[in-house]
């Protein structure tokens, strides 16, 4: 019940805010560009996509979910390592991360072992991708290769399959129900990005971060933080959490992405890139969608399984 009246509510939300981008638009003219609005109404589009994708594996149970981030985790690694500088020598270790690495994480979130699934990439993954490159005798720029690689790893397979292990949680009182849990992760994280936009273009004066996301204010972080987090307190009925544990939750985890948008954006500047790819058009590739929940997904897992559990 409580699932369909949130796909219902939310349907509702993006047909009104799909109307006020429309609005919007014919207000300036449909042939004129306008960044604010352009901009707007893609984040509204992406949203309309990853509201029913989600569903539509919902519909399908644990293995349709766990399918989705499979496909997202290696269109992700896909970028990630598109941009870096692959040599001769880093064949075996690439090879490993997308036929080996990746399958075998999401396989130990199947089957629900944590104590693997928590450590194989941290610590197996970290240990022997680099192990492989050096098999291969390339020591031209070694160690920025392997971390790189490393990173990627990280990043794209590690911290997103976080995001389906949520459904392996089995919370006392709340059995069943851990899909709800997931979709509360990915709509606060993701509000929160929207939220910080629009305070930011509404109030916007003081850069927080020029050198690394010129768009992002002081502004637009404290009150699409805080209103992100408010948020998260008016849907503590999709959780086992009070309204006060709620908030307090959606506060760390729309810090952790904000941060964690920082430390992306801080990667894309180090490579010379503004996207991390192509897949929605001017509005940049899969990480440039997941890089707040990257971050957030491992800390509300955790905190989750500790506290609850």
């Amino acid at each position: 019940m409580e699932m369909w009246n949130l796909f219902w509510g939310l349907i509702c939300t993006l047909l009104l805010a799909s109307g006020i981008g429309y609005t919007l638009k014919w207000k300036v003219g449909f042939s004129t560009p306008h960044s604010v609005i352009d901009n707007l109404n893609a984040r509204i589009n992406a949203w309309w996509v990853m509201i029913l994708i989600i569903f539509a594996a919902a519909y399908l149970g644990f293995y349709g979910v766990l399918g989705l981030f499979f496909i997202v985790s290696f269109m992700a690694l896909r970028e990630f390592l598109s941009l870096i500088e692959i040599r001769r020598g880093d064949h075996l270790a690439l090879v490993a991360c997308f036929y080996f690495i990746l399958p075998l994480q999401y396989y130990f979130v199947a089957v629900d072992w944590f104590s693997m699934f928590s450590i194989f990439i941290p610590v197996y993954g970290f240990l022997f991708l680099p192990i492989l490159s050096a098999l291969l005798g390339d020591t031209a720029h070694f160690l920025d290769r392997s971390s790189k690689v490393q990173w990627a790893v990280m990043i794209s397979v590690f911290c997103i399959s976080h995001i389906p292990a949520i459904l392996t949680l089995n919370i006392a009182g709340f059995e069943g129900k851990s899909l709800l849990l997931m979709i509360f992760l990915i709509l606060i994280v993701q509000a929160s990005d929207v939220l910080q936009y629009v305070w930011g273009k509404l109030f916007g004066k003081h850069k927080i971060a020029p050198t690394l996301s010129p768009s992002k204010t002081v502004e637009g972080f404290v009150g699409g933080v805080l209103s992100a987090s408010a948020l998260g307190g008016l849907l503590s009925w999709l959780t086992p959490f009070s309204a006060v544990q709620a908030t307090l939750i959606s506060l760390v985890i729309c810090l952790m992405g904000f941060l964690g948008g920082l430390v992306m954006s801080a990667m894309k500047r180090s490579m010379g890139v503004k996207d991390w790819g192509n897949m929605i058009s001017g509005h940049g590739g899969m990480l440039d969608r997941m890089d707040s929940l990257c971050f957030a997904a491992p800390i509300f897992f955790h905190i989750v399984r500790y506290y609850w559990i």
